[in-house]
């Protein structure tokens, strides 16, 4: 089953983040993690986030253990462009441009951890009983033997009597 998380609108140019995301693509999520939270980039700290996020839905909506995750599909696409302008010498202006971008990562369960997950099913299917038990009639409970509650007055009188 295929996760997804995304981030939008952030404050890196697409080329940068590209950089860090090609040394990740196709790397288990555990592993991409690891490499990321050692790497000198900006990008890196926020492609962390979005990849920390992809795994903690697929664990919470769809169950599937971290150890199993792949990353699919990474992407960094062009955001909106802030325009600024900076003045320059004989009074004109130039343009800088503030780039954004936007960051999609798209997790999927390894084909061994599928197969194993289809083994466990086809198991369970054949442990399960063909036939269900036919239930008796039920027996009529036992009848519980009365006991009176007699008075500590009647007590007495019965020990008076003797």
């Amino acid at each position: 089953m295929k996760v997804e998380a995304s981030v939008k609108s952030v404050r890196i140019s697409a080329r940068k983040a590209r950089l860090v995301i090609d040394e990740v693509r196709g790397m288990s999520a555990l592993d991409a993690e690891r490499s990321l939270s050692f790497m000198n980039k900006k990008a890196a700290e926020i492609v962390l986030k979005v990849l920390r996020s992809a795994m903690a839905n697929a664990e919470h909506n769809n169950k599937l253990k971290k150890e199993d995750l792949v990353i699919v599909e990474i992407i960094a696409n062009e955001g909106f462009t802030i325009k600024r302008f900076r003045p320059r010498a004989f009074g004109r202006a130039a343009m800088i441009r503030k780039r954004t971008s936007h960051i999609r990562i798209v997790l999927d369960e390894s084909p061994e951890a599928q197969e194993i997950a289809k083994k466990a099913a086809a198991e369970k299917k054949k442990k399960k009983p063909a036939v269900k038990k036919v239930t008796t009639a039920k027996k009529a409970p036992a009848k519980k033997a009365v006991v009176k509650k007699v008075s500590p007055k009647k007590k007495a009188a019965k020990k008076e009597s003797k």
